[in-house]
């Protein structure tokens, strides 16, 4: 199967702007020859999009949308996370597919600790889900669902997927992509699965995503690896085949092993298998080389961040006002870096202080002016 994997920057709130990246998105996999697509957590509406989730208006919006894009001809079976509001809302992710919305699977656990606030805004879905693309059989998962070790990705491999996706935002910290493909090798190797990660890319308001999207197989070898901190369409081929076949030496992975009826999983409709060239030539996956050292990598992080905080704000230019000190040097590279100098100008605090020189550790500050 040929897979591709949409590392999208997405506007919180922003729902035809965000609409018109997965429509973009969604034609660049099917040039690449793709027969399944996927895109990041809440992807249509961006995250995390907070109070927003409040309002009726904004949740009729989303589903418009999505139903748009569903009805839009051609193209490889996508999985795109939205806001489903049905009798609760819940943080899900819809199967577009022969124009139309054809299934929606939705998130198990919903994280309520550090940045992370979604108790309040969703309800909980029950179970994992699978969905037979052809001869293939899809494991869904949202984010936080395959970070526990157990249900709903283990259901999903006893109800026999060979691939198991996962569409996130998944809040950046040091070291967090490292630490996110070593959880996915475990978790790839626990279900002698594929695993595929689309993470959100970008700055929004405090946090930064760092996609680090990834293709693991089912010997926790990372296959195919996205860039840090930028928007990328990750094509690669997996063979499923290879999963089912060592599933024959583990007997506690044979479906034949189970009674019938044992997978708590649900088993959405099917889908035909996806036109594709079995003569084509196989797609060269990238394997990015991760950023380091890891002091590097967060100051790639802190430029997304300002960047985006600038440009979604709509703020056209920076303010600087600079103590003369090492932070004030280090702030000044770093605006400099994610926005171009012409987009920056600074004060010297000094010199408008009456010539006092600063005192040390006195911090620089930064402002934005439309």
């Amino acid at each position: 199967m040929r897979l591709a994997l949409c590392q999208m920057n997405a506007t919180v709130g922003d729902i035809a702007g965000n609409a018109e990246r997965i429509r973009e998105g969604r034609r660049g996999a099917a040039a690449a020859g793709a027969e399944l697509v996927l895109f990041p957590e809440l992807a249509l509406t961006g995250y995390p999009p907070e109070d927003l989730l409040l309002r009726e208006d904004f949740l009729t919006r989303a589903a418009a949308a999505l139903r748009e894009l569903a009805s839009e001809a051609g193209g490889p079976v996508a999985v795109v996370g939205f806001p489903e509001r049905a009798e609760d809302v819940y943080n899900a992710a819809a199967v577009l597919a022969e124009g139309r919305v054809h299934a929606i699977y939705r998130k198990v656990y919903l994280p309520n600790y550090g940045v992370f606030d979604e108790q309040r805004y969703f309800q909980a879905g029950s179970a994992g889900a699978v969905l037979d693309v052809g001869s293939h059989r899809i494991g869904l998962t949202v984010c936080e669902d395959v970070w526990e070790p157990g249900p709903p990705a283990t259901e999903e491999a006893l109800a026999g997927a060979t691939l198991i996706v996962n569409i996130s935002a998944s809040p950046y910290h040091a070291g967090k992509g490292a630490e996110r493909e070593r959880m996915f090798a475990q978790r790839a190797r626990d279900n002698l699965a594929y695993v595929a990660f689309c993470g959100l890319v970008g700055g929004q308001d405090e946090l930064v995503f760092d996609g680090h999207s990834c293709v693991i197989d089912h010997t926790g070898e990372t296959i195919a690896r996205a860039a840090q901190f930028r928007e990328e369409l990750l094509v690669c081929d997996v063979h499923l085949d290879r999963a089912a076949a060592a599933r024959l030496r583990e007997a506690g992975h044979r479906p034949t092993a189970r009674s019938p009826g044992t997978a708590a999983a649900r088993i959405l409709p099917p889908l035909p298998a996806r036109a594709h060239d079995p003569a084509a030539s196989p797609v060269a996956p990238s394997l990015a080389v991760p950023i380091t050292p890891v002091e590097a990598e967060v100051y790639a992080a802190l430029a997304l961040g300002l960047r985006d905080y600038v440009h979604k704000n709509g703020f056209g230019h920076v303010l600087l006002g600079l103590s003369g000190g090492i932070d004030s040097a280090l702030v000044a590279c770093l605006a400099a870096d994610a926005l171009g100098a012409e987009r920056v100008s600074a004060a010297d605090l000094a010199a408008s202080a009456g010539g006092v020189p600063a005192e040390a550790g006195e911090s620089s500050s930064l402002s934005v002016c439309r």
